[in-house]
């Protein structure tokens, strides 16, 4: 039942900060360090939401509604609190030293306020499902899809704009901005307590575990890690 959202999830439907490390050796150093101050608060945010995730995608094999909503609430909860961490993170790290800066800098960090206010907003959809009626919870939660489709698509320029160019260089370079990457191993294969990306299903409230395998999370080198 809960690959519908798991589904959107690997879609990208959780947006991206794309953490994508540059002459001049004062620019150098400025773009270092905002991309060092970014990225050490950045980390564990990074980590957050690759669990947050994992809750949504690993109750799918399960299907019980309660359980479903219970992860699903506590997850969009969680990615609230990422998107205004790194919110907070963007603003800490000062003007970032690239083209219209303190407005990127505003924009990005009004970006993110209103992702985690959408997450907010999927969290009180879920908590309001009938989790005693599987049908009726199986219904919704094609809603809370749809909400996250439409997360997908909220406005998200300014935050592009901090990953390119020679700063997503340098938070590429990185350790705290690194990439989560997230796969999914054979059907019935060992869970992790990562991510995955199962695929998208009409099913009601049961779904097996050979359905929704359970992924491996890695952390790549060199990548910028995607919020």
């Amino acid at each position: 039942m809960n690959k519908k959202l798991a589904a959107a999830l690997s879609g990208g439907a959780v947006l991206v900060l794309a953490l994508s490390g540059c002459t001049d050796d004062d620019g150098d150093n400025k773009v270092n360090d905002w991309a060092k101050t970014f990225c050490d608060q950045a980390q564990p945010q990074i980590k957050k939401r690759a669990n947050a995730e994992q809750a949504i995608i690993s109750t799918a094999a399960d299907g019980k509604p309660a359980d479903i909503q219970a992860a699903d609430s506590k997850a969009f909860q969680d990615l609230a609190d990422v998107n205004n961490s790194l919110a907070t993170a963007v603003k800490a790290g000062g003007t970032p030293p690239i083209d219209d800066g303190a407005k990127v800098q505003q924009d990005a960090v009004a970006e993110l306020q209103a992702t985690a206010k959408a997450y907010l907003a999927l969290k009180k959809q879920v908590d309001g499902l009938n989790a005693k009626d599987q049908q009726k919870f199986a219904d919704g939660l094609q809603g809370v899809a749809d909400g996250l489709a439409t997360i997908e698509k909220m406005k998200q320029d300014a935050v592009k704009k901090l990953q390119s160019g020679d700063l997503g260089k340098a938070m590429a370079k990185e350790p705290g901005c690194r990439t989560v990457k997230v796969s999914s191993p054979p059907a019935g294969g060992s869970g992790s307590d990562s991510p995955s990306t199962p695929a998208s299903s009409k099913a009601p409230a049961k779904a097996s575990a050979k359905a929704a395998p359970k992924p491996s999370v890695t952390v790549s080198a060199g990548k910028p890690s995607e919020l």
